[in-house]
């Protein structure tokens, strides 16, 4: 049933609040279409237009997710009002989609000191546009590595969504829903975000504490604390790996002790786990960011790029060159 209350009422009979969805290429459809259902469904609630909102993108009268279902858009890239809300919904290959016309509009707009969000992987956008230097952000877990390595001015965090100031972003997937709840409940009180979390089935409303993903152990199944502090190490030290006795003995146990622990729970060894780790963040890089493989092979703790491609190819059967499609980092994208 609609929120009665007169108060309320009175309320809701400002102009309702725009938000400017620009859909970008292979754009998540679970992170732009939660955003929008908590718009629609507060509406409802209310019984009145608390919002409205357009969908719009670069070129093109429609927009295609990373689905492959296209949406019919409103306009292209229009000019905004001050009490606009731009939310810029990613997926996909969020470096090719960010372009140097999106970039120039989205600073142009930003000069008018509005609202701008990005959904899913879309804080790249904001962050290759110069928007979140200085703030606090984050971005879905797979693109992690990447940009931070891209944006170091940018504090990154692990949160299912940031609010900085005039500045959203979200970590992607059911998250939009825990940050459209908040900027709901800002507007119009707790009550109206817990009657659409409510309608969403929505029971575990999450703040800007919660971080994105399990930790590792909880993750892996690991419950060993002994061993999960061994790991927490292992992910923070990347760059300079840590051998095994070192890490056994900051834990109080033998490098004995620890091979034991590792094998009984991840059924590899410390140092192929920590090869692993590595790897895995070589990857992201390669595939997420224009790094040289040189760079990226230091960045991971590799003395030599020969070592670093051999032990690539044991693992991803494939060379970092060939992963990154070239015989060298990817060609620079245009300043805007």
């Amino acid at each position: 049933m609609p929120v009665q209350n007169r108060a309320f009422e009175a309320e809701t009979q400002a102009k309702p609040r725009r938000f400017v969805f620009v859909l970008l290429p292979e754009f998540s459809l679970l992170s732009f279409s939660a955003a929008l259902e908590a718009l629609r469904i507060a509406n409802r609630m209310a019984g009145t237009p608390l919002y409205s909102w357009v969908l719009t993108s670069e070129g093109g009268e429609t927009a295609r997710c990373s689905a492959g279902a296209a949406f019919n858009l409103d306009c292209e890239l229009p000019e905004l009002t001050r009490d606009d809300v731009v939310l810029l919904c990613g997926g996909l290959d969020i470096a090719d989609a960010t372009t140097k016309r999106l970039m120039n509009w989205l600073r142009r707009e930003a000069r008018r000191g509005l609202t701008m969000g990005g959904l899913c992987t879309a804080s790249w956008s904001l962050a290759e546009a110069g928007l979140l230097d200085g703030k606090r952000a984050t971005i879905h877990w797979e693109n992690q590595d990447g940009f931070e390595e891209e944006f170091p001015e940018v504090e990154l965090t692990k949160s299912v969504f940031v609010a900085d100031g005039n500045r959203l972003s979200t970590a992607g997937g059911t998250a939009s829903i825990d940050l459209m709840l908040k900027l709901i409940a800002d507007d119009h009180g707790a009550d109206m975000a817990n009657a659409v979390a409510d309608q969403l089935i929505y029971s575990s409303i999450r703040t800007d504490q919660d971080t994105q993903r399990l930790s590792t152990p909880t993750r892996i199944g690991v419950r060993h604390p002994k061993l999960a502090q061994v790991i927490k190490m292992m992910e923070g030290n990347i760059e300079e790996p840590i051998s095994p006795a070192l890490l056994a003995r900051d834990v109080g146990m033998s490098t004995r002790q620890l091979e034991r622990l590792f094998r009984r729970y991840l059924n590899r060894s410390p140092k192929r786990y920590y090869m692993e780790l590595r790897l895995q963040k070589a990857r992201n890089l390669l595939m997420q960011t224009d790094m040289s493989v040189i760079n990226v092979a230091l960045a991971c703790g590799f003395a030599s790029p020969s070592h670093f491609s051999k032990c690539y190819r044991a693992h991803y059967q494939t060379t970092p060159y060939r992963e990154r499609g070239t015989l060298g980092a990817k060609p620079p994208r245009e300043e805007g």
